[in-house]
């Protein structure tokens, strides 16, 4: 059961935390994650990477693929690991309240 829909930059997130991706790949493993976030519309994903990359949680770099082509590849900086566990310390914390019960419930 899921609590919660995750957002796009959250997906990105969890897919790079596994280690440095190119865009295409990133948009492949999250609409396994969460189908229908970017069906048949990858291009959403860009400035979600770009604005990422701007806030310094991620950073990326090119390299070689085949043919003179060139891929740019997107990685977790320190400071996006550290939002990332401060996120997974608050959602847990958050998990264990105990369920408040609806006013005049007995």
């Amino acid at each position: 059961m899921k609590l919660f829909k995750r957002s796009l930059p959250t997906l990105i997130l969890e897919v790079l935390s596994d280690g440095p991706e190119f865009g295409y790949e990133i948009a492949k493993r999250i609409k396994r994650m969460e189908p229908g976030v970017l069906d048949n519309q990858e291009a959403l994903l860009y400035p979600d990477l770009y604005e990422l990359e701007m806030k310094g949680i991620l950073e990326s770099y090119t390299q070689p693929y085949k043919e003179g082509r060139v891929r740019r590849y997107y990685r977790i900086t320190q400071k996006g690991r550290g939002l990332m566990n401060r996120d997974a310390k608050e959602l847990k914390r958050i998990l264990a309240m105990p369920a408040l019960a609806p006013e005049g419930a007995a």
